[in-house]
């Protein structure tokens, strides 16, 4: 039995209405974090401009996949690239498209994140949907910019089941509005601190005193460490974590995270990168280690419609932030990028997949007794 999903507008409230009375986020649980904030809809779409697209693969016994697009704004983006940044927190991972991104400072193409075997179907797709754009007929090169994780617990990753069709379709369905998360797209096959990982996202707005800026982030979660949620020591208290093999049973300490930044603060590619930066503290917080064999890749991008660079365009000129306004941003991108952490969880789904292997999703009403008790 095969189910190839594709999150589309058409299909978005109907969807998101059903996932929400499955599984409700952290704030939604009563649970707010940080001091900012969010944005109407509390996902990266509450910055202007900024859609997502899933597609969904569940296949027989086997097959657990996806792709997830996040599109920066909705023109020629080739034609009117987005300042961007990358910044790599622990390098085993495949993310194309990095070198081009430091040496000019822009992404060109929407951001795909898919599974590590998929990459090549991941920059097939996005790149032949770049040159299918109007006015990219005589385009001869595009840096196609694809993050991935590996799914290979719960997926038949050697299959290499995804194609660049549905990276297209990912990118042509993709909305503004809510974001499903959890078991979806990118993060339908993924294992986070042992629980079933997924797709999250979360946003901040900050007040007008401090510039009224939205800061959005999207994550592809499949990464371990010691579960922290909100200060509590969750992973503790479960017995289960990474390195408990010394005590009890073996965990695995390895995996991955992507993690997608958008604002539409006037930002350069230097205070970009900055801001990339502060996603890994956000990540931190979670209780995630940058183990040795996990890819953590932050891409950070601003959509500041002035800033927008031209390929036309002979002289740049753009207004962006001074150093000394930046804290409010770096706050307002921890506070979102560890909340899209926790809502991955909190959304995802318990799944069995290739082999029998079977992924408990986080036990939910324990963890907001724990909660309850702190506060």
């Amino acid at each position: 039995m095969k189910r190839y999903v594709l999150i589309a507008v058409a299909m978005v409230l109907g969807v998101a209405t059903l996932l929400a009375q499955q599984h409700k986020t952290l704030r939604e649980w009563g649970f707010p974090t940080g001091i900012f904030q969010t944005g109407p809809y509390n996902a990266i779409t509450d910055v202007p401009g900024v859609t997502v697209g899933h597609v969904t693969l569940i296949e027989d016994d086997s097959v657990r996949t996806g792709v997830t697009a996040i599109v920066p704004h909705q023109g020629n983006i080739f034609r009117n690239k987005v300042p961007a940044a990358i910044y790599v927190g622990n390098g085993f991972g495949k993310l194309a498209g990095v070198t081009q991104v430091r040496e000019l400072g822009n992404i060109e193409t929407p951001v795909i994140l898919t599974n590590t075997l998929s990459v090549a179907a991941g920059i097939e797709g996005v790149t032949r949907y770049t040159l299918m754009q109007p006015g990219n007929e005589g385009v001869g090169s595009v840096n196609a910019v694809v993050g991935e994780t590996n799914d290979g617990r719960l997926n038949d990753i050697r299959g290499m089941h995804i194609t660049p069709q549905m990276v297209i379709d990912a990118i042509n369905n993709s909305h503004g509005g809510p974001v499903e998360q959890g078991c979806v797209g990118a993060g339908t096959g993924t294992i986070c601190f042992g629980f079933k990982g997924g797709i999250g996202t979360s946003s901040r707005v900050l007040p007008e005193s401090l510039g009224g800026y939205t800061v959005g982030v999207l994550v592809q979660t499949n990464y371990g460490g010691i579960l922290e949620i909100d200060g509590v020591q969750v992973g503790q208290r479960l017995h289960k974590h990474d390195f408990i093999d010394h005590v009890r049973k073996t965990e695995n300490v390895d995996g991955s995270c992507m993690m997608v930044v958008i604002t539409d603060a006037p930002l350069d590619s230097r205070n970009l990168e900055r801001v990339a930066k502060r996603a890994m503290m956000g990540m931190a917080k979670t209780g995630g280690i940058a183990s040795n064999g996990s890819g953590d890749y932050v891409i950070a991008m601003s959509v500041a419609p002035g800033n927008l660079i031209s390929d036309k365009a002979k002289k740049i000129s753009s207004t962006v932030l001074a150093n000394s306004e930046m804290s409010p941003i770096f706050a307002a991108t921890i506070e979102a990028t560890a909340e899209a952490l926790w809502n991955s969880l909190f959304m995802a789904s318990e799944m069995t997949g290739r082999g029998g292997h079977h992924v408990d999703a986080l036990p939910v009403e324990q963890v907001l007794k724990m909660l309850r008790v702190r506060n």
